[in-house]
């Protein structure tokens, strides 16, 4: 283990003289054939910079001073557990046997299980897509701790599988996939989520925001609430449930599985962002305004309600749309809670009791049948 408490200790480097690089460079002339003369050379220093080491108080989550480049040593020593439980959690949409989901899909699907499984996964094409431009390009660089950096560079990779997963499925069911893609823009209820979240976007992507302006802070920290909390915590955790459902009933129990595993990943994203943007309101302090945070879930409830109004136009066995926008309620409260806001839905109840249940995976499986990637900590985060 690393002794944080004296990073420093380590050999004082040797540093050459003019006239060791001089001799180095006559040397270099010597193999490419070329005459230096090494008596007119004009005498090299090394660059030296006089600053102090980076001391952890000193580091912020934005808006910091120190090196970005030196990891060590740590301000934010959970942010690299993150990325080392992250990086214990790996697999890949090949793992799993889709067979069944073949069969399933072509002779036990009812038209309105197609319709909820088709868009469910048109939705969540786009979904991922736009998660990973959202930490890879809008909020990894306004990031000043290299820790945190590294979770979210390993998070835009997991987003990036994500999106492998779905196309797996997708052409895997034998679904016509310039149709399926095409329905997040053609589909009015599915696009109007993704309107809502990339308008979040748009606004922190801007190539000139400061963060040390505090309207930009604010709507930064909002952004990455909405993100964290809303888009990943409520959207994602609350979006897979009616595969789940099928799951549940014996059926597509291989793209509920893909699901499950992507679902982890989530849980760590949901639950990074909300640490970070809880970090950045008291490092900054950052007062945000009750109202504008109680209108983001109205405003995130509202587009839900329209999409599973959509999705689940016809309930389908053991789940309906008034089961879908309860529970996303209860969810959001969850949320909510978790990042020091007012619940917005107050008394809302869980409407899919079993749900987190689905976070928590742990099975057994006949070793010939497929192969399981356990997760070794994911399922052990808690929300309560």
């Amino acid at each position: 283990m690393l002794d944080w408490d004296d990073p420093f200790a380590a050999p004082t480097a040797k540093v050459e003289t003019s006239d060791s690089i001089a001799t180095e460079v006559a040397e270099v002339a010597n193999v490419t054939g070329s005459h230096v003369d090494t008596a007119s050379a004009p005498a090299m220093s090394l660059p030296h910079a006089n600053v102090a080491p980076v001391n952890a108080d000193d580091k912020r989550v934005v808006n910091g001073l120190t090196d970005v480049n030196q990891l060590a040593p740590f301000k934010y020593p959970w942010a690299w557990e993150y990325f080392l439980n992250a990086n214990k959690n790996h697999w890949t949409p090949l793992d799993i046997n889709m067979a069944q989901d073949v069969h399933d899909y072509r002779h036990k699907l009812t038209l309105e299980e197609r319709h909820v499984y088709e868009n469910v996964m048109a939705y969540l094409t786009t979904s991922d897509i736009l998660a990973m431009r959202n930490i890879g390009l809008a909020v990894m660089e306004k990031m000043t701790a290299p820790e945190l950096q590294i979770y979210q560079a390993r998070q835009v990779y997991e987003e990036a599988l994500h999106t492998w997963t779905y196309q797996h499925c997708i052409e895997t069911i034998g679904l016509d996939q310039g149709e399926i893609y095409n329905r997040y823009r053609v589909v009015p209820e599915i696009n109007q989520k993704i309107q809502l979240a990339n308008r979040r976007l748009n606004s922190i992507m801007k190539s000139d925001i400061d963060l040390n302006d505090r309207d930009e802070l604010e709507n930064f920290v909002m952004a990455y609430a909405f993100f964290g909390g809303i888009f990943e915590g409520c959207w994602f955790y609350n979006g897979f449930s009616p595969i789940f459902a099928l799951q549940r009933r014996g059926l597509m129990k291989g793209t509920a599985e893909q699901l499950q595993y992507i679902m982890r990943d989530e849980v760590l994203h949901a639950s990074f962002g909300i640490r970070v943007v809880k970090q950045i309101i008291k490092e900054e302090n950052v007062v945000l305004d009750p109202a504008k945070i109680q209108a983001m879930f109205e405003e995130a409830e509202e587009a839900e309600r329209i999409y599973s109004g959509y999705v689940l136009r016809d309930p389908i066995l053991g789940y309906s749309k008034e089961d879908h926008i309860g529970q996303f309620r209860f969810i959001a409260n969850r949320r909510a809670k978790q990042l020091g806001f007012s619940e917005p839905f107050p008394g809302a109840e869980a409407a899919l009791p079993w749900l987190d249940e689905q976070a928590n995976m742990k099975k057994e499986k006949n070793f010939f049948e497929t192969k399981v990637t356990e997760y070794q900590t994911g399922g052990a985060l808690k929300w309560d």
